[in-house]
Order: structure tokens, then C-alpha cells, then sequence
């Protein structure tokens, strides 16, 4: 196993203000190709169409995951708790720090276009011939497994899954306070350090005392507003409307055998759903941005139209719908049509309920693929509740769902065919 760093490295971080590297493996993970690749995919995907100042990367926000289980686990070996198993350290390290690895650009958009999963990405990262795997062997050569295990919630010790995968694990920290930071709000913040403070290794997991609930709710209403206010922005949900239509315009261009003017190969491993470890890792936004800026000169006018859109912020506008009912809907699509425009591409219903955040739920969802372990209470010595039993701020936000269904749709053929519509949709669309 390697040694600890000669001299400690540290990056100064607006959001932890320093960040801490004593060991040789961290810091050779972090020269890896694949971990600083990471530089070049932002940590909100389209989000600073909305919030300029949003641009902070996955690089970064992996740092910061990796910082605050360090810390973490300082506090349970500082004082010497029996319930944290000895040796775990470093995998748990590994996998904070490599939890996002295998994240694409624009991450969330292009996994429900292609039907991809950056988890399984990130796995075959670890395990096969890579920068990061052949550093990970150098610690055992079982250890990429063993960090694989940590990523897919199959690791022996459900306690290192916890600090990486639950429901206040150290990624949701780090994203609220880094989230809150670059797009400029107060309401994602919380007290960490508090948490910090009050996090015990418990009987295989980790809880919290009692003392710590009012900080647990402070970030539980945290996350709540981020999720609203930032995360289900419609805004931002435009853009990723427009960016989703995009790949799937490629993709159907692709399949029906359309000529491209340029197509880097591997985009077009993407577009054939044929990619190799090493192609996936040449996708990063600098290229995918690139690739947009040449296909608004394709000769596919929808094609061309979108990338316009997304590159010049361009996006569709939305209103409101109560009760989007079929005859509604069918209505719209036939005006759409009767104007020129592609009801596939320049309608959609959106409700925010698709997105990879969620605010607390107590159990596992049914049908959920993953679960996260809920947040723990350790009452006295030995006795444990779920938070919502002892808080009645946190039952009142749990399982709540709220949010209105918006149209998407562009604007522009619209105004210029106003004398067309009926008057109903004159007014759904305030042209009158």
C-alpha cells in the first residue's frame, strides 16, 4: 500500500475553504486523464443558461464530496469510535472522491436520450484498463473492486455506502452549499460543521444524535428550496428540453441515414449506442458545444434551428396548464402542425418529477432502483428513530409534492401566425 504524502496538498476551495490531500493515492487519482476530464463537465449541466455564475464543474464538486468524508471519518477516528470499522478509510476516500466519474456532459440529459447510467460508466472506469484503475491496483489488485463495490451499494460494509450514498450523504452537502454558492442564492446554505459534529458510526451505520435535528432540518429545507428554486428552474428546464432535442434529432438523422457534415466518431459511438470506455471519455461540453456550433450549419433545418437555440440561449418560452387533457393537447398539436411546426419538437409537457433530486422520503420509493438509507436519530445510548417520527418540520416536507405543468414551445411562429389561432389559444398563449 502506498504511503502518505511526503507534504500535504491542499486546494483552496470557496466552499470548504481548504481541501486537504495526505495520501499518495488521492493525489494520483487526482492527476489522472479521467479524473481532471471532469474540469471540462459542469456540475449543473445547463443550469447557467439560467444562473450565469453556475459553472462550476464535477471536478470540483468531487473534491469537495472527497473533503467533507475526510472529514467525516477524521472525527470518528479522532474520537475513537468502536463502530467505525478499522481500514476503511481509504476506500471510502477512493469513492467519494471517484463517485462522479463517469458522468458525461450534460449528464442527466443525455442518459435519458440514450439510456445510459453514469453509475455504470463510473464502474467501468474503476475496472477497466485505465489511468484510474491502474493507480487504484497499485493500493491491491482487488481494490478497484472493492471501490466498484462502494459505487454500486454492494460494498460488505453498508457504512462506507452511507457516506457516500444516502439521504445526507457527503454529495447531497456538497452540492447544496456548492449549488447555493455559484448560482448566487442563500437558501441552499446550512450548517455543516454542525452536522459534521453530530454524525455517529452506529451498529453499521451512521446516525445522528439528538442534539443535531434542528441542523438535520436546516438542511433538509435547504434542499427543499434549492429543489424548487434551482434545480426545477423552468428555465432550466427549457434548456434541457432543447438540449434533449438535439440528441434525439442527431440520433434520428443518424439512424435514417443522414449524411453529417461533421461527426467526431465518439459522437457518433453515442449516436449508435456502440461505445468504448476510451471514446466515452473523449465526450466531455467543450466538444458537445463544438459539435452544436457546427450543425447549426447542417442542411436539416430542425437540427440546425435547436442547436441555434441552445447555443445562443434562444429557448423555448412556457405557460402554465392546469389540466393538460388530451382533447387540449390534440388541439395544440393540429394548430402546430396547421403553422408549419413539428408537434414531436416544438411541444412539450413538462412536470418536474424526472429529475435525479428529491427532498427526503423515509422509505424506499416502490419501484426505486436505488435506495438511500434515511437519516437516523441515536436517542440516549442505544435507541434509533427515523427523523420524521421525532420532527414535525421534516414529516411536513416528506413525500410532499407540489409543481404545475408548463408547455414549452417556440414563440416566434407563433407571433407571426397569431391571426391563425383560435382564441382559446390566443389567450393560453397570451397573444391576444
Amino acid at each position: 500500500m502506498k504511503e502518505q504524502l511526503t507534504e500535504e496538498k491542499v486546494f483552496k476551495d470557496p466552499v470548504h475553504h481548504y481541501i486537504y490531500v495526505q495520501d499518495q493515492t488521492i493525489w494520483d487519482l487526482i492527476n489522472t486523464n479521467e479524473f481532471q476530464r471532469l474540469r471540462r463537465i459542469r456540475q449543473l449541466g445547463t443550469s447557467y443558461l439560467t444562473f450565469h455564475g453556475a459553472e462550476h464543474s464535477r471536478f470540483s464538486h468531487s473534491l469537495g464530496v472527497y473533503e467533507i468524508t475526510r472529514k467525516i471519518i477524521s472525527q470518528f477516528e479522532r474520537n475513537g469510535y468502536p463502530d467505525w470499522p478499522v481500514g476503511e478509510r481509504l476506500v471510502s476516500l477512493c469513492a467519494a472522491l471517484l463517485h462522479d466519474i463517469g458522468h458525461g456532459p450534460f449528464s442527466h440529459s443525455l442518459e435519458e436520450v440514450f439510456d445510459t447510467d453514469h453509475e455504470e460508466w463510473t464502474c467501468k472506469i474503476l475496472l477497466e484498463d485505465t489511468g484510474i484503475n491502474r493507480v487504484l491496483r497499485e493500493v491491491s489488485e482487488d481494490f478497484p473492486d472493492k471501490v466498484a463495490a462502494v459505487i454500486q451499494k454492494k460494498y460488505p460494509q453498508p457504512i462506507v455506502v452511507s457516506l457516500i450514498s444516502s439521504q445526507m450523504d457527503a454529495d447531497r452537502m456538497d452540492y447544496l452549499l456548492r449549488d447555493a454558492y455559484f448560482t448566487g442564492v442563500n437558501y441552499g446554505t446550512f450548517d455543516l460543521e454542525r452536522i459534521l459534529r453530530v454524525l455517529r458510526p452506529h451498529k453499521g451505520q451512521i446516525v445522528v444524535k439528538e442534539s443535531g435535528m434542528h441542523a438535520v432540518e436546516h438542511y433538509l429545507m435547504s434542499r427543499y428550496q434549492m429543489y424548487w428554486q434551482i434545480y426545477f428552474h423552468p428555465v432550466t428546464r427549457s434548456s434541457e428540453i432543447i438540449l434533449r432535442q438535439i440528441f434525439r434529432r442527431a440520433q434520428e438523422l443518424y439512424v435514417g441515414g443522414y449524411v453529417f457534415e461533421w461527426m467526431p466518431a465518439p459522437l457518433k459511438g453515442l449516436l449508435h449506442n456502440q461505445l468504448s470506455v476510451d471514446d466515452y471519455l473523449k465526450l466531455d461540453e467543450a466538444l458537445v458545444q463544438t459539435v452544436f456550433m457546427q450543425w447549426q450549419e447542417e442542411s436539416d433545418p430542425l437540427l440546425s434551428d435547436l442547436c441555434d437555440r441552445f447555443l445562443n440561449r434562444k429557448l423555448y418560452k412556457y405557460v402554465t396548464i392546469e389540466n393538460p387533457d388530451e382533447t387540449l393537447l390534440n388541439e395544440i398539436s393540429e394548430c402546430f402542425s396547421s403553422i408549419g411546426m413539428n408537434p414531436d419538437y416544438h411541444m412539450e409537457i413538462d412536470f418536474p418529477f424526472d429529475l435525479p433530486y428529491d427532498v427526503y422520503r423515509p422509505d424506499k420509493k416502490e419501484g426505486e432502483k436505488r435506495e438511500k438509507a434515511p437519516i437516523l436519530l441515536l436517542l440516549g445510548e442505544d435507541e434509533i428513530s427515523e427523523i420524521s417520527a421525532k420532527s414535525d418540520i421534516v414529516r411536513s416536507i416528506t413525500g410532499l409534492h407540489q409543481g404545475q405543468y408548463h408547455l414549452y414551445y417556440p414563440e416566434e411562429p407563433l407571433k407571426e401566425s397569431v391571426h391563425l389561432l383560435s382564441e382559446p389559444l390566443k389567450k393560453l398563449f397570451k397573444l391576444e
